[in-house]
């Protein structure tokens, strides 16, 4: 049988990974020098692919891999079918809503217009407060909308707020918290339900140790 395969967010969430990969005992030295190779092994038991984040979610969806690490925030705006099994613990931002400084974005019968990278969700925060809004999406820095006059605010992830305050806005409102998460196939929790399980406790276990030494 094949290693377990695991899809991995490139960037800041495979740093972490790897760090936690490493404190549970498994061997990242393919990890650490992978050059150009997107599908790497590590140890005997566990291969790693190297990918974006929402790409991860489609390959554990139609199960090319068992597992998938990425940010709550991609989980949150796919509709992809997973088990979302182990909370990281690293990664930790949130959504927020946010809008220029001193601007009432509650006030008045106006429709509202929001820019954001994440639609999906907008859509379900602003349905839960029975408000119509309409919704831009936007590759790009997202602060740019408001500051050319192409929304009234942005729904967007917020880490320290400083990116926010260099361009004039505020959060006024948390949307959902965020971090690293562990998500499994549905087929391979049943086929590899061992496994799985016992690889999510071994990070679990890890990540104790690891957040003990901060």
């Amino acid at each position: 049988m094949r290693p377990l395969r695991l899809a991995l967010t490139k960037g800041r969430l495979e740093q972490n990974t790897l760090r936690l990969l490493e404190n549970a005992g498994f061997d990242c030295t393919a990890l650490r020098e992978k050059g150009r190779r997107l599908v790497l092994p590590v140890g005997d038991t566990l291969e790693v692919v190297l990918t974006k984040a929402a790409d991860a979610v489609t390959y554990v969806e139609h199960g090319v891999c068992d597992l998938g690490v990425v940010g709550k925030d991609t989980i949150l705006e796919s509709d992809g079918h997973f088990y979302e099994i182990l909370d990281l613990g690293f990664g930790r931002c949130r959504f927020a809503l946010a809008v220029p400084n001193g601007a009432d974005f509650f006030s008045g019968y106006a429709e509202k217009t929001v820019a954001t990278k994440y639609p999906n969700v907008t859509r379900r925060y602003f349905d839960g407060k029975g408000m119509d809004v309409r919704i831009v999406k936007i590759e790009g820095s997202v602060e740019l909308a408001p500051l050319l006059g192409l929304s009234d605010g942005i729904v967007d992830l917020v880490e320290t707020g400083e990116t926010l305050r260099e361009n004039g806005l505020c959060p006024i409102e948390d949307v959902a918290e965020i971090s690293a998460r562990l998500i499994v196939n549905t087929a391979s929790l049943k086929l590899r339900k061992k496994e799985i399980e016992a690889f999510a406790k071994r990070l679990e276990e890890a990540g104790k140790i690891q957040e003990g030494k901060k």
